[in-house]
C-alpha cells in the first residue's frame, strides 16, 4: 500500500471520526473537552460500512444497534435515519475514488 492511500484512509477515517461527534452524537459529548475521543471506537466499523458500499439501511441498522443496544439509549429514529442517509452520501463524495 502506497502512503498516498495510507494518507487517504487517514484522511477519510479522521473525517468519520469527526461527523461521528458533530453530527451523530447521541450522548451529547460535542462540547466537552474531555470527550473528543467518545466515537472512536465506532470509526473503524462506518468506515468498513462505507468503503463496502453497504446500503443507507445497513448502516442505519448498526447505528441503531449502537445507540440503542450498546449505549442503552431509546434513540431518535428519525435523527439516525437522517444521520445514516448523511453517511451514505459521504461514501459516495469520499470513495468514488475507491483506494
Amino acid at each position: 500500500m502506497t502512503t498516498d492511500i495510507k494518507q487517504q484512509q487517514c484522511i477519510h477515517f479522521d473525517a468519520i471520526r469527526q461527523i461521528l461527534l458533530k453530527e451523530w452524537d447521541p450522548i451529547g459529548v460535542r462540547e466537552i473537552e474531555g470527550a473528543q475521543d467518545e466515537y472512536n471506537r465506532y470509526a473503524g466499523l462506518i468506515y468498513k460500512l462505507l468503503i463496502d458500499r453497504k446500503p443507507e439501511l445497513e448502516i442505519f441498522n448498526v447505528l441503531w444497534c449502537l445507540e440503542t443496544e450498546h449505549m442503552g439509549l431509546t434513540g431518535n429514529r428519525e435523527a439516525t435515519e437522517h444521520f445514516a442517509e448523511r453517511l451514505t452520501k459521504l461514501s459516495d463524495e469520499i470513495f468514488d475514488t475507491k483506494m
